[in-house]
């Protein structure tokens, strides 16, 4: 009985590992919340870019950087404000602005989607009101 308790235990790891699929998980990366031309607060995102199972990981683990350099860039470039809460990003925004990044550095076939995996603003409060 104990050995048919082992072995479900470890049937189970193994699934687990087969349903979270491959990913790439970015270093977190602070991102500024720009109003009105002016810096007021940052949010600071972890993000996964989830590969197809066709995907070589180890790979595309070894380009983590430069998926981190184009998150930066494009959250510089155009800010991931989002107009209702300062204490949050446009993840929305994020993620199909992401999945276009990683798809122009890796090709389309290897990335199916992007999830933000948490944020943490760098202030909650003294920030200015978001219009209603």
């Amino acid at each position: 009985m104990l050995a048919a308790t082992a072995a479900r235990a470890s049937e189970g790891g193994e699934g687990k590992k087969e349903a979270a699929g491959q990913y790439v998980d970015l270093s977190p990366v602070a991102l500024p919340i720009v109003v009105d031309g002016r810096l007021i607060n940052y949010v600071f995102v972890s993000v996964r870019l989830n590969l197809a199972p066709s995907a070589d990981s180890v790979k595309w683990r070894a380009k983590e950087p430069y998926f981190r350099d184009a998150l930066v860039r494009a959250g510089h470039r155009t800010p991931f404000t989002n107009p209702k809460n300062y204490t949050v990003i446009d993840e929305a925004r994020l993620k199909s602005t992401m999945l276009r990044e990683a798809r122009a550095i890796g090709g389309d076939k290897y990335f199916t989607s992007v999830t933000v995996t948490s944020q943490t603003p760098k202030q909650r409060s003294g920030l200015p009101r978001p219009p209603s």
